[in-house]
């Protein structure tokens, strides 16, 4: 059996996705992540904390909700449902974080938990990190000329 043939196989084979509906909810429920991310902003900002505290504030309050859905294995039943809607930048990313964390607990907290943390997260970190060096020197010498 050729390439082509095996691709078409399955792709005659493979359910087919409901194109619309993913997008749907996509859309709501991460717009209903972003509402929730207002609310704390709004909520921390009538605590009497500044603009930037409570954004701080917001974020973090996002991240721990996201690491302990995750924890409790809700996370990843929201996200069958939303699909890319639960990839909005800040939970998507704590998610991928605690979820080898909680799926390695069982090898230990050095060669588990830590060893095993940042396999999701952390290309993303080391090519983020080197396209914003990149980015940085295209700007630097922008400003140069």
């Amino acid at each position: 059996m050729t390439e082509k043939q095996y691709a078409k196989l399955v792709s005659e084979m493979a359910p087919k996705s409901p194109m619309g509906r993913d997008c749907f909810h996509a859309f709501w429920i991460g717009g209903l992540i972003c509402v929730i991310g207002q609310a704390f902003l709004n909520w921390y900002t009538n605590l009497g904390l500044s603009e930037d505290a409570a954004g701080t504030a917001a974020s973090m309050s996002l991240v721990a909700l996201s690491a302990l859905l995750t924890g409790l294995s809700l996370y990843d039943n929201l996200a069958k449902h939303a699909g890319a809607g639960t990839l909005v930048p800040i939970t998507g990313f704590a998610n991928s974080i605690a979820a080898p964390a909680v799926e390695f607990k069982t090898e230990g907290f050095v060669l588990g938990v830590g060893a095993k943390m940042f396999t999701i997260a952390g290309p993303v970190i080391v090519y983020g990190l080197a396209a914003s060096v990149v980015y940085g020197l295209i700007y630097w010498v922008y400003t140069l000329v």
